[in-house]
């Protein structure tokens, strides 16, 4: 169950950094609504690391909260944003969440 939390906490990471992305895309009152959509997905997804992290290893938990942020984020600047999709940046990517599926695979 906690994998579970785990995997939304991500999710919310990944939230926050388009909340982030989009406010810097917009002004006035527009803007400080995606702020606050950056605090509350921001909000939820610490608390549900930590209520994650009550039963799965800290080490393994931080690593694969950052790694799906990381490439969520990643994903949301290429098809939100029209950031570049090369070769090598997918190529990392794709080791990246080869090393989000070995950390879950070997972890008790």
């Amino acid at each position: 169950m906690n994998w579970i939390v785990l995997i939304i906490a991500g999710l919310f990471e990944v939230a926050f950094a388009f909340c982030l992305g989009k406010a810097k895309e917009t002004t006035g009152n527009e803007m400080y609504l995606w702020y606050a959509g950056f605090l509350v997905a921001l909000t939820i997804s610490m608390g549900l690391l930590v209520k994650a992290t009550q039963t799965l290893p800290i080490g393994t938990a931080y690593a694969v909260w950052t790694g799906i942020g990381a490439v969520g984020t990643v994903l949301i600047g290429i098809l939100v944003f029209k950031e570049p999709a090369t070769f090598l940046r997918l190529l990392f990517i794709t080791t990246l969440i080869g090393s989000i599926v070995g950390l879950k695979a070997v972890t008790h």
